[in-house]
């Protein structure tokens, strides 16, 4: 008897600012889940993460724009209603419905995209059951999927894809899941003020892979530049402009300081600039994405790890960024914010040191203790490591994951 295969919907694959989704797969495929990665796009990067090439799982790819895939489009979402009228109908009908609430006209695209993998992807797949990960359009997706084809369906909503979104269609969305996880208690808080239908709604940490991450003694001589790491998209919710003038201001203080960003996005030509008025762009090393290989041999070289999450203009926030989760396995020190769910991962003095939003001076005054108090050091390294060890392996929470999965899929 063949087992079966869970569906995953995801807006783009492979993505490498979301290794946190190709770990899950690959421990779910351990676990003995039949995958089938149902992709909204192709991969924008040219390289990838080794943890990819691990993953089993067929992938499949939607058309990802209207223009240009009109024949595709409207081909398999006749043949869907003519196979289904009564589906299709409700569907549409549902399409329509949003549209009016929402003038966004990405609604219509996912019914087609939904039309398509009903008619061209899921027959003969064995797919009995629908994920999407982001409570945004992969969701939308999943939720026409659904109505044209009676699956199941249930997702995982991170940050953004929650606090941009209206929260009626969002509360809309956790009704008709079959189950909703989410990576942060913070989250599940918010979530579960919009479900009266009494979804359930699981808190499930993303974790690392504890076995990939060593400690390495951060060993600091006297008259030796520090270096500073911060791993993040340049976005506003990262809060770059604190942590570059939380830099500037250890400079000012006479720290010699080397300061390296990983990473890229469409703030990073306002932060050049700023560096350079805040006269340390020869301390800044802009790096662009990285694969995570280089990114660890980065952390393992440097003596504190600096990141300033902050609430943007526009709601979106992070949960508990991956990257803080991987610096405290290495042994390398965390100066952030109190922002979200960052708490759940570091408490104030005793895994790192954590300052309000927005606030460069406290940064730089958290980053120059765990720089140079050495006692403090000798504190919260081992009780950070023990804190990923304990509450962060990603093998004990896809285990579960797992769990949940199989219930809902029984």
């Amino acid at each position: 008897m063949k087992r079966p295969v869970l569906g995953m919907i995801l807006k783009g694959y492979p993505r490498i600012s979301e290794t946190f989704i190709s770990n899950e797969i690959e421990l779910l495929e351990a676990e003995g889940f039949n995958i089938r990665i149902l992709s909204m796009r192709h991969p924008r990067e040219d390289f990838t993460h080794e943890s990819v090439k691990r993953i089993k799982a067929p992938r499949h790819y939607l058309p990802e724009t209207i223009l240009g895939n009109v024949g595709r489009l409207l081909a398999a979402n006749l043949l869907c209603a003519l196979r289904s009228p009564a589906r299709y109908a409700g569907a549409f009908v549902e399409m329509l419905r949003r549209i009016a609430h929402t003038r966004k006209a990405t609604t219509a695209k996912h019914l087609l995209q939904a039309g398509y993998l009903a008619a061209r992807v899921l027959p003969g797949s064995g797919v009995t059951h629908l994920h999407a990960h982001f409570a945004h359009s992969p969701t939308s997706v999943a939720v026409f999927t659904s109505l044209l084809t009676g699956l199941p369906y249930s997702f995982t909503a991170h940050a953004k894809d929650i606090y941009t979104q209206d929260p009626a269609r969002l509360a809309e969305k956790i009704a008709g899941a079959r189950f909703v996880a989410t990576c942060t208690g913070y989250n599940k808080e918010y979530l579960e003020k919009l479900n009266p239908s009494g979804t359930p709604i699981h808190r499930v940490y993303h974790g690392i892979d504890v076995r990939l991450f060593s400690p390495v003694a951060h060993r600091h001589a006297n008259g030796e530049t520090f270096e500073i790491l911060t791993v993040a998209r340049l976005t506003p919710k990262k809060g770059l402009p604190t942590v570059l003038r939380a830099v500037a201001e250890l400079v000012r203080r006479g720290h010699p300081v080397r300061h390296a960003i990983i990473g890229t996005g469409e703030e990073k030509e306002a932060l050049q600039a700023l560096a350079g008025e805040l006269g340390i762009s020869d301390a800044v090393e802009w790096l662009g994405v990285q694969a995570h290989e280089v990114v660890v041999e980065r952390m393992s070289r440097a003596d504190l790890f600096l990141l300033g999450c902050e609430v943007s203009g526009n709601g979106d926030r992070d949960g508990i960024p991956n990257v803080l989760v991987e610096a405290m396995a290495m042994g390398l020190p965390v100066a952030a914010t109190a922002v979200s769910a960052i708490p759940e991962l570091i408490v104030d003095g005793e895994h790192g040191l954590l300052v309000p939003p927005r606030d460069h001076l406290a940064l730089a005054g958290a980053a120059e203790r765990l720089l140079t108090d050495e006692a403090l050091r000798a504190r919260v390294i081992p009780a950070a490591l023990d804190q990923v060890r304990s509450n962060f392996d990603n093998r004990r929470l896809v285990g579960e994951l797992a769990a949940i999965f199989r219930a809902a899929m029984s």
